[in-house]
C-alpha cells in the first residue's frame, strides 16, 4: 500500500473522482430533464439538426440558404462568431501594444492621452459601447437611397459599406492547396534563416525570401491561367445595393466595441510587462548606444513577452465570450442563430448544450494554443 503515499497518485485519484462526480451529476440532470420532457410529449434529441432551417441569416461568411439544414445555420453562427472575435483579438492586440508602449513614453501628453484612453474604455460597460457605435452608424450616415458613392463601386450608407468583391471563378482548390504549401515552405525558410542569422550574426533577408516563396506560386498560377479571378461590382438600385461585398453596421459596431475593449486590457498588460523588466536592462542597452525605440523593440519587449502571454490568454478568452453580446445589436452570431433555432424547434436544452459546447471548445483551443506559445517563449533551464 506504499503507493498511497505517492502524491502524484493521490492527485490523479482526486481528479478522477472529481470528474466522476461531475459526470454523474450531469447525467442525473439530463435523465431527469428527459423524463420530464417525455411526460409532456416534448421531442428530445438532436435529430432536429437535419431539418430545414427556413430562416434568413443577414450576414454569412460561408454559403447559406434558408433551405439548408439547421446544422448548417448553426455552423454559420459559429463562423460569424469566430470571424469577428478573431479580428477583434488581432487588431485589439496591435492597438493595445501601441497604447501600452505609449503609457511608458517620456512625452507627458502622449502618456496622459494613453492613460485616459485606457481608463475610459475600462470603466464603461461593453454593451453601452456597442449601442453607441451602432447608433452613430445608423444616425450619421445617409439612407440607402442616398448612399455616398465614395469611389467607383464603393458605397457608404446606414446599411453599411459596400465594396467590389474579388472571387475565384475556377481553380479554387488548386489555389488553396498552393497557398497552404507555400505557407508551410515560408515558415520553414524563415525558421532556418533565423537560426543561421543567430549563428552567424549576419542578416540573410530571411523574411523577404519567405514572403517571395509565399506569394510567387499563387501569382504564377494566375498568370498561367490555372486560376481565374473575377470582380463582383456593386450596383445601386432604387431601394438597395446589389452585388459586391457588404460590410454591415452590426458587424462594424461589434468589431469596434470588442476591439477597443480588448485594446484597453492589452495596454495594461503590456505596461505591466514592460515595468517588470529591470532598469538594468535599459541601462545596459543604452550603454551599448542603442536608441530608446530599439531598446524597447529588441531588449525590453522580448523579455516582457514572457510576462505578457499568461494574462493575455484570459483576455482572448474574454473577447470570444463577450461576442455573445452581439445579439443586442442584431449581429447573427452563434447565440442569435441558436435563439432563432430554439424559437422554431422548441428544443432549448439541446440548442443551449450545443452553443455551450462550442464556447467551451473555443476556450480550450485558445488556452492550448496560448499555453504552447507561452512554453516556447518561457525561459529554459540551462
Amino acid at each position: 500500500m506504499s503507493f498511497l503515499n505517492d502524491m502524484r497518485f493521490r492527485a490523479f485519484c482526486y481528479q478522477v473522482g472529481a470528474i466522476g462526480l461531475v459526470a454523474t451529476a450531469a447525467w442525473t440532470m439530463f435523465a431527469a430533464a428527459s423524463d420530464n420532457l417525455a411526460k409532456q410529449n416534448i421531442a428530445t434529441g438532436f435529430g432536429f439538426l437535419a431539418r430545414q432551417a427556413g430562416f434568413v441569416i443577414s450576414e454569412t461568411a460561408i454559403a447559406y440558404q434558408p433551405t439548408d439544414s439547421i446544422a448548417r445555420a448553426i455552423l454559420v453562427g459559429i463562423v460569424n462568431t469566430v470571424k469577428v472575435s478573431a479580428l477583434a483579438a488581432i487588431l485589439g492586440t496591435l492597438l493595445g501594444l501601441f497604447v501600452g508602449v505609449a503609457r511608458m513614453s517620456r512625452n507627458p501628453l502622449l502618456a496622459r492621452l494613453a492613460l485616459a484612453y485606457v481608463e475610459v474604455l475600462r470603466n464603461v460597460p461593453l454593451l453601452l459601447y456597442l449601442f453607441l457605435w451602432y447608433s452613430l452608424i445608423i444616425l450619421v450616415f445617409p439612407p440607402v437611397k442616398q448612399a455616398l458613392n465614395i469611389l467607383p463601386g464603393v458605397y457608404l450608407s446606414n446599411s453599411g459599406l459596400v465594396l467590389p468583391a474579388l472571387f475565384v471563378e475556377n481553380g479554387a482548390a488548386i489555389l488553396a492547396l498552393s497557398v497552404f504549401a507555400s505557407a508551410i515552405a515560408a515558415i520553414l525558410i524563415r525558421r532556418v534563416a533565423t537560426k543561421r542569422r543567430i549563428a552567424t550574426g549576419q542578416s540573410n533577408h530571411g523574411a523577404l525570401v519567405a514572403l517571395f516563396v509565399l506569394l510567387v506560386p499563387a501569382f504564377l498560377l494566375w498568370v498561367s491561367g490555372g486560376v481565374s479571378l473575377g470582380w463582383d461590382i456593386p450596383q445601386a438600385g432604387r431601394f438597395r445595393l446589389t452585388g459586391g461585398l457588404h460590410v454591415r453596421p452590426e458587424f462594424v459596431a461589434l468589431l469596434f466595441g470588442l476591439l477597443l475593449s480588448v485594446s484597453a486590457s492589452v495596454a495594461e498588460i503590456v505596461r505591466a510587462g514592460i515595468q517588470a523588466v529591470g532598469p538594468g536592462q535599459w541601462e545596459a542597452a543604452a550603454a551599448l548606444g542603442l536608441h530608446r525605440s530599439r531598446v524597447m523593440r529588441l531588449v525590453v519587449l522580448p523579455q516582457a513577452l514572457r510576462l505578457i502571454i499568461p494574462p493575455l490568454t484570459n483576455t482572448y478568452l474574454t473577447v470570444f465570450k463577450n461576442s455573445s453580446l452581439a445579439i443586442a445589436i442584431g449581429y447573427p452570431d452563434l447565440v442569435m442563430v441558436s435563439n432563432t433555432v430554439m424559437n422554431q424547434t422548441g428544443q432549448a436544452i439541446e440548442t443551449i448544450a450545443i452553443f455551450m459546447g462550442v464556447y467551451l471548445g473555443l476556450s480550450i483551443a485558445i488556452s492550448l494554443m496560448m499555453n504552447w506559445y507561452n512554453a516556447r517563449v518561457a525561459l529554459k533551464e540551462r
